[in-house]
C-alpha cells in the first residue's frame, strides 16, 4: 500500500518537510516512489504537485493526517 507522509528535511529547530509517496512499511528516511510537494511549517510555505497527488489519489493511495490537514489548507480536498 502506497501512503502520501511527510518525510523530514532539514536540521535541528529549522525542519522542512517533502510531501512523500512512499510505501507504507518503509521508514520515515526511507526509499521514496515520488515526492510531489513541499512544506515549510515556519514560514508557512506549501508548494504540490496537484497532478501526482490526485493520481495516486485515484490510484488508491492513503493519506496521513497531516498531509491531509495540509491538502485541505490548500482547498484540495472539497
Amino acid at each position: 500500500m502506497v501512503k502520501l507522509r511527510l518525510k523530514r528535511y532539514g536540521r535541528k529547530q529549522r525542519m522542512t518537510y517533502r510531501i512523500v509517496a512512499i510505501d507504507a512499511q518503509s521508514r520515515r528516511e526511507g526509499k521514496v516512489i515520488k515526492e510531489v510537494g513541499f512544506y515549510n511549517p515556519r514560514r508557512d510555505e506549501t508548494q504540490l504537485n496537484l497532478l501526482a497527488i490526485t493520481a495516486f489519489c485515484e490510484s488508491g493511495a492513503k493519506l496521513t493526517k497531516a498531509v491531509h490537514d495540509i491538502l485541505e489548507r490548500a482547498k484540495l480536498l472539497e
